[in-house]
C-alpha cells in the first residue's frame, strides 16, 4: 500500500534525511521485530528523531540499529493520513489494528423493528443493513431489519436526544420482550400517559404500530415530520377558533424546534448515509501550482478515496460543477467486508467531524441521494484556498439533562 519504498543503513549521513519530504506522510520501518507503523505532519523531523544517533543517557525510542527499510506514502491532510493509516494497520496487524488505533464505535440510536413491538435503544454495535434493492426486499417479503440513526458525538448525547425526542410520542421506553395480558401492572411510563401501554393491552396492536411509524419517520426526516405536524394542528385549532388548544400546541412546537435545531446534520439513518469529504491534496503532476483538492466518498458505511480533484483550468470549456459531478462519479466504492469494518469506518468518520478544530468540509446528500453541488463547488474551492469553512456543525449540550421517571 505504501507508494514509496528506501533501503536505510545507520551508517548513512544526515544527506539520507535531506531526500525525505517535509510533509505529512503515513509510514512503515521495516527490519528487527514487527514493523513499526505510524503517521506524521512531517516524515523528515519524525525520522530523524527516530533513526539518528541517540543521545547519550536518552530514553526518547530510537530504531537506528533495527530498520533496514522504510515505506512511506505522502498526504494531503491528517484525515487522509488516518484513512491510509487504518487500512495500513489492518493489513499489517489483522489480530491487534483496532487496539493500535484506538478507534471509538460511534453511539448510534437503535430502532429495533425485529421485536414485535419496536422500542428504541442506544447503542454502539451496528448490525446489519435492510435490503436496499427492491429484488431483495422482495426475496423476504414482510422481513423487518432493525435500523440505527447516528452517528452522535457521544453517547451522552446520543440518550439524551433519543430520550427528549420520545418525550413527544408514546412509544414504549421498557427493554423487555412484551407478552401482552391485561393482568399485567405497566410501569410509570404508562401512569404518566407518555406509553400507549401495549404490555397490558392498553391499545390495539394497530395502534401500538402506527406509533412506531410515526418515530420512525421523525428519525428519517431529522425531526421535520413532527414539526410539521403540529404547525397544521395549530393552524387547524386556530381556525375552529380553539385558541387554547392552539396555544397547548404552540407550546410544544417552541419546545420541539431546540431540540432539532441541536442535532448534528450529519445524524442520519446510517444505512441511507452519503457524505462527500473534501480534504486539502497534493500538488498535482502537471499542476503544481495550481490548487487542488482529495475527495473522500462515505457510502454504504465505508470510505472510498482519496480521489484528486484538480481547480486547474481545463482546456475545453467546462464549468467546476460538471467536473465535480463526472469526478464524483468515477469514485469506486468501498465494499467493507462485514459489519465490524462498517463500524471502524463509521467511527473515522465521527472521530474526524467532530473535532474541535478540523480541516476540511463535508457535504452531505439528501434522502433522494442528490447533493448539493453549488455548495460543493464553493467548499472546493475554499479548501484549496484554505479557508474555514463558513457554516460550523451545531453542537449539542448535554447540561440540560432534566430528570427521567424510573
Amino acid at each position: 500500500m505504501p507508494t514509496q519504498k528506501l533501503s536505510f543503513s545507520a551508517d548513512l549521513d544526515e544527506s539520507f534525511f535531506l531526500e525525505l519530504p517535509p510533509g505529512p506522510a503515513v509510514f512503515i520501518l521495516r527490519g528487527e521485530g514487527d514493523p513499526y507503523v505510524s503517521k506524521t505532519a512531517n516524515l523528515r523531523k519524525r525520522l530523524q528523531r527516530l533513526l539518528s544517533p541517540p543521545a547519550e543517557q536518552s530514553k526518547r525510542l530510537n530504531l537506528r540499529d533495527r530498520v533496514r527499510e522504510i515505506e512511506f506514502t505522502l498526504s494531503g491532510s491528517d484525515f487522509e493520513s488516518q484513512i491510509l493509516l487504518y487500512r495500513i494497520l489492518r493489513e499489517t496487524f489483522p489480530q491487534s489494528y483496532a487496539a493500535r488505533l484506538k478507534l471509538r464505535p460511534a453511539p448510534l440510536v437503535k430502532f429495533h423493528l425485529e421485536n414485535e413491538y419496536p422500542r428504541a435503544s442506544v447503542t454502539t454495535r451496528l448490525g446489519k443493513f435492510p435490503p436496499n434493492t427492491a429484488e431483495a426486499r422482495e426475496a423476504v417479503p414482510g422481513a423487518k431489519t432493525n435500523l440505527y440513526y447516528g452517528p452522535f458525538p457521544s453517547r451522552a448525547v446520543a440518550e439524551k436526544f433519543a430520550s427528549d425526542a420520545l418525550d413527544f410520542f408514546k412509544m414504549r421506553r421498557c427493554v423487555e420482550d412484551l407478552h401482552p395480558h391485561p393482568s399485567f401492572p405497566g410501569c410509570v411510563y404508562s401512569e404518566m400517559k407518555m406509553c400507549l401501554a401495549p404490555c397490558f393491552q392498553g391499545c390495539t396492536d394497530g395502534e401500538y404500530h402506527h406509533e412506531v411509524g410515526r418515530v420512525r419517520t421523525f428519525f428519517d426526516t431529522q425531526g421535520q415530520s413532527l414539526i410539521r405536524e403540529f404547525s397544521e394542528q395549530r393552524d387547524r385549532a386556530s381556525a375552529d377558533l380553539a385558541f387554547e388548544d392552539a396555544a397547548a400546541i404552540h407550546a410544544k412546537l417552541e419546545k420541539l424546534k431546540p431540540l432539532i435545531g441541536q442535532l448534528p446534520e450529519i445524524v442520519r439513518r446510517v444505512d441511507q448515509l452519503q457524505a462527500l469529504i473534501v480534504q486539502p491534496g497534493l500538488p498535482l503532476e502537471g499542476a503544481a501550482i495550481s490548487p487542488s483538492v482529495s475527495l473522500f466518498l462515505f457510502r454504504g458505511c465505508a470510505i472510498s478515496g482519496p480521489l484528486p480533484f484538480s481547480l486547474a483550468p481545463v482546456a475545453e470549456s467546462r464549468s467546476m460543477e460538471s467536473r465535480l459531478e463526472e469526478a464524483m462519479g468515477n469514485f469506486v466504492s468501498a465494499k467493507p467486508a462485514n459489519i465490524s469494518e462498517r463500524s471502524e469506518h463509521l467511527a473515522i468518520l465521527k472521530r474526524w467531524h467532530y473535532r474541535s478544530t478540523r480541516v476540511g468540509e463535508i457535504f452531505l446528500a439528501d434522502r433522494n441521494g442528490q447533493w448539493p453541488m453549488r455548495r460543493i463547488v464553493r467548499g472546493v474551492s475554499r479548501v484549496a484556498r484554505g479557508e474555514k469553512p463558513q457554516e460550523e456543525t451545531p453542537t449539542f449540550s448535554v447540561s440540560q439533562t432534566s430528570p427521567r421517571p424510573s
